[in-house]
Order: structure tokens, then C-alpha cells, then sequence
């Protein structure tokens, strides 16, 4: 066993761990804002609407993330378009393209999380606040959204979840987060155990951390919805 050569690259997992949480945070906190707006979209009463954003989320659903990233990282530059263009400093980037692929997967997955818990609301908390003369925005921001929100924590902190877990794929456009910081010391100390052990203790101390705070935000936002015992 070669542990010592873990201990001496303590400091890059950390690194690793630290770049797996920027890329996990961001990726959510942007697909949580778009996948709010997508969800009211996709219970549309405007069919056009509504079929255009069932069809993103059927495309990122139905396709391999790791497929995603490689068209957006590599494919795009196979476009003289695109390398000429304004955008080219930012695709060039191995973090912006992963935040990009990121970003549009989990909120195909969130948007239909969300949808469905808009579709469990029952109506009539819609019909009451129609009663009391509310607008449209004002149904959707004291209602609907917060009402859809709580019946989809369970959902959507799997999702979370998933995303940590999804970030190991950006070590295969050159970015050192905590698989390839140990896919790296692998390659370079010729050990495979010790490294990727490593790995998986450091993802499920993230994972524990995670669900411990889902299980607080269900407590205190949606424990209406539990069944009342005896």
C-alpha cells in the first residue's frame, strides 16, 4: 500500500475538491433560476411553448452528458464560424465549456422535476388566489413557485446529487477536479487502489453533506406534505 503517496497529495486533492464544488454550486445555481422559468413554461397553456421546452429536455435527457461535453468542447471548434467569432475566447475555455454542458443537462432534469411538481399542486390553491383577484406574477411568486419548490426537494436534491458526481466528466477535458486529480497520480505513481479510494471517500463525505442539508430544507419547507401519523 503506497498511502503515503496520498498524504503527499493531500493538498491537490483539496484543490481537486475545491474545483468539484465551484463547478457543482454553479452549474445548480444557474439551471435552478432557467429551470423555474422552463417548468412554468412547460405546464403552458401555449402548446408551442410547451412542446419546445419538452423537446430541450427530451434532447439533454436523452443524450450521454459526456456525449454533450465533447460536442461542446470539441465539436464546436471544428466551426471556422465559431472560431472566428466573439465567442471563441470563452468556448476555448475547458471551464466555460463544462459549465455549459453542466448547465444545459441538469436543467433539462430539473425543468421536468419542477413541471411535475407544478402539475401536483392541487387546484385549488390556483383557484383561490384567482379568487382574490391575484395577477398572473403574483399567482406564480406567492403560489406556485414556492408550492412547487417544496413538493420537489426530494427530486431535486437526487439531482443535486447527481450533478457532484457528473463533475468527475471534467477531467476529460483537461480539468483537475477530484477524479482527475487521482486519475493524475495514478498515471504518475503507477498505484490505482489508493488513489481512486481516496476519490470515493472525499465524493461521499460531499454526498453526506448534501443530503444532510435536503433533509433540514424538507423539514423546515415541506414537512406539510408528510402524512400525519395516528
Amino acid at each position: 500500500m503506497s498511502w503515503d503517496v496520498i498524504f503527499d497529495n493531500l493538498g491537490r486533492f483539496a484543490g481537486g475538491a475545491q474545483l468539484t464544488l465551484v463547478l457543482t454550486l454553479i452549474a445548480l445555481g444557474i439551471s435552478f433560476i432557467l429551470s423555474i422559468a422552463l417548468a412554468l413554461l412547460r405546464n403552458s397553456h401555449n402548446v408551442l411553448l410547451r412542446n419546445l421546452v419538452g423537446a430541450y429536455t427530451l434532447v439533454f435527457r436523452g443524450t450521454p452528458l459526456l456525449i454533450q461535453l465533447f460536442l461542446i468542447y470539441y465539436g464546436l471548434a471544428q466551426f471556422e464560424g465559431v472560431r472566428q467569432s466573439f465567442v471563441w475566447p470563452w468556448l476555448s475555455s475547458p471551464l466555460i465549456c463544462v459549465l455549459i454542458a453542466f448547465v444545459l443537462n441538469t436543467t433539462a432534469y430539473t425543468t421536468e422535476i419542477f413541471a411535475g411538481g407544478l402539475r401536483h399542486l392541487p387546484p385549488g390553491e390556483v383557484e383561490a388566489a384567482r379568487a382574490y383577484g391575484m395577477s398572473p406574477w403574483t399567482q406564480a411568486r406567492r403560489i406556485l413557485i414556492p408550492a412547487m419548490l417544496s413538493r420537489s426537494l426530494t427530486l431535486y436534491g437526487n439531482e443535486t446529487i447527481m450533478m457532484l458526481h457528473a463533475t468527475s466528466l471534467a477531467s476529460t477535458v483537461t480539468l483537475m477536479e477530484i477524479s482527475g486529480v487521482a486519475r493524475n497520480i495514478t498515471l504518475n505513481y503507477y498505484i490505482q487502489f489508493e488513489p481512486y479510494v481516496t476519490a470515493g471517500a472525499i465524493y461521499l463525505a460531499l454526498t453526506f453533506i448534501l443530503v444532510s442539508l435536503f433533509r433540514i430544507a424538507e423539514h423546515r419547507w415541506a414537512a406539510y406534505l408528510q402524512p400525519r401519523r395516528g
